[in-house]
């Protein structure tokens, strides 16, 4: 921009920054993710955690934590520059893995619990069939139609695992690609 004053560019780089702010709340994350995202990404090259700090006004710790976070989302990562005693982070640049990131990070949590829940109930349900004799008819037929809606969450659960492995495969890609 020829001639764009450094307020104005600094206005730009906030509202930027807010931008991704209000994305991260959108994928179920903290906003603070989204400004340290944001920080980094404006910054345009890895940054400390003391910089961060600066740059946000957090402090060191709960910047640790931030990052620490957006590492376990698989949006930043730590990296390795030469002559550089401190840990750097940085992240993702490209929103379309950005999003797959923040969306399987979020799903593969959600399917793991659900996953052992249905294992659970399916467990408890199938030992009390076999071991209680005392069962009535009615009371038989409500755990039948229980373990049918298990089979049937633990089916969901599985179809949401393999729809994230489209995601994270780049199969979605040959499906909806990215505009050039």
């Amino acid at each position: 921009m020829k001639g764009a004053s450094s307020e104005f560019l600094q206005k730009i780089e906030e509202q930027y920054i807010e931008g991704i702010a209000d994305n991260m709340r959108t994928y179920g994350v903290s906003a603070t993710v989204g400004r340290v995202l944001g920080v980094i990404y404006t910054n345009r090259k890895p940054m400390t955690l003391e910089e961060l700090s600066t740059e946000t006004g957090m402090s060191k710790t709960r910047m640790s934590q931030v990052v620490r976070e957006m590492i376990d989302l698989n949006i930043a990562s730590k990296v390795y520059e030469k002559g550089v005693r401190k840990d750097l982070y940085n992240v993702e640049e490209d929103y379309y893995q950005t999003f797959i990131s923040l969306f399987t990070s979020n799903w593969q949590k959600v399917i793991q619990k659900n996953k052992m829940i249905g294992k659970r109930l399916a467990n408890q349900i199938h030992k009390e069939l076999e071991q209680n004799d005392q069962l009535t008819e009615e009371t038989e037929e409500e755990l039948n139609l229980w373990l049918t809606e298990t089979k049937q969450w633990m089916n969901y659960y599985q179809w949401l695992d393999e729809l994230v492995d489209f995601f994270e495969s780049g199969e979605i890609f040959k499906h909806v690609p990215k505009p050039e």
